[in-house]
């Protein structure tokens, strides 16, 4: 997968791939304060391309920025814009975009209180996260050693650059040790989110999931996959979960942009149901795919159309 593109939209403008540089004193690549979101545009079989859900994820990313005691300098409906010139800049009628405010070079040091802030948004044409194969076929995931972060030790709520330090490692042991994915627990010891996906059981035909109150990043796809799931009459139940909980799960399922619906067929080398993605999740799956990729005619307010 290459993430090259023609162009990048940054700092009001688009320019040339090549001259998206930042110094190597940016303030964010050495403290990681700065926010930024994960978001996918769709064609979909009727021709029509949209990018999903757009608003929601431009409005997490001003929230998070707020979280943090960011000022962007541009409106929402300035970036909702500028998302829309970038896929056309690079001719792409379906890809992945990933809007990122940061900290100039003018100061470094942690009480650094006036560089400026800038934002990017480049894209590329990002396929399936977890591989083809784990979206048919569900993938292998492991209970990491390393617990997902306190709502005292950082703001959870925020999609912040530093914080997925925590989620990298998680995800590097993961896949040192031969597994596609990390489960991480909170500190209490509880079921919390997956390094880059919130995740989903289902019991006796009954979905489950970690609730918003938790610890967990407030997932646009999960709020999706919540609403699907009451479209299609199927119960969901929001509670802490225990890791052995999940061991004796009919299903797990994992959800994010980037993500999309992963199915899970095994965690910690213990079989989930018959080690297939099961009827919920795969029902959940192709509704999902249906509305951003097929021909539903469901949740219109979900796409964001454009032409390139």
């Amino acid at each position: 997968m290459s993430i090259k593109s023609d162009k990048i939209w940054m700092d009001g403008r688009l320019i040339d791939f090549e001259d998206a540089k930042v110094h190597v004193l940016t303030h964010t690549l050495h403290y990681g304060y700065g926010v930024f979101e994960g978001i996918r545009a769709y064609k979909r079989e009727d021709g029509e391309s949209h990018i999903f859900r757009l608003s929601e994820h431009i409005r997490r990313l001003f929230e998070s920025a707020h979280i943090l005691g960011i000022e962007i300098p541009y409106s929402r409906g300035d970036l909702i814009e500028a998302c829309e010139l970038t896929l056309k800049a690079n001719n792409y009628t379906q890809g992945y975009l990933r809007p990122i405010a940061f900290l100039g070079s003018e100061a470094m040091g942690l009480g650094a209180l006036n560089n400026q802030v800038h934002v990017a948004i480049p894209s590329w044409q990002w396929g399936a996260y977890l591989g083809d194969e784990g979206l048919t076929q569900g993938i292998r995931a492991k209970v990491s050693s390393f617990n997902r972060m306190h709502v005292n030790v950082n703001m959870v709520k925020g999609k912040i650059c530093g914080q997925y330090v925590n989620s990298v490692i998680a995800k590097r042991e993961a896949m040192n040790a031969g597994y596609d994915e990390a489960i991480m627990l909170d500190t209490n010891g509880y079921v919390s989110e997956c390094t880059g996906e919130n995740i989903f059981m289902v019991r006796n035909q009954k979905i489950v999931t970690p609730p918003y109150g938790s610890g967990i990043l407030g997932g646009i796809t999960r709020e999706s996959l919540l609403q699907i799931a009451h479209d299609l009459g199927v119960a969901v139940e929001e509670r802490m979960i225990t890791r052995d909980e999940l061991y004796v799960a009919d299903e797990i399922f994992l959800c994010g942009t980037a993500a999309e619906v992963t199915p899970v067929r095994e965690v910690d080398d213990r079989r989930i149901g018959n080690g297939r993605p099961g009827e919920i999740s795969s029902m959940i799956s192709r509704t999902f795919f249906d509305v951003v990729k097929g021909t539903s005619p469901a949740h219109p307010e979900w796409r964001h159309p454009y032409t390139v």
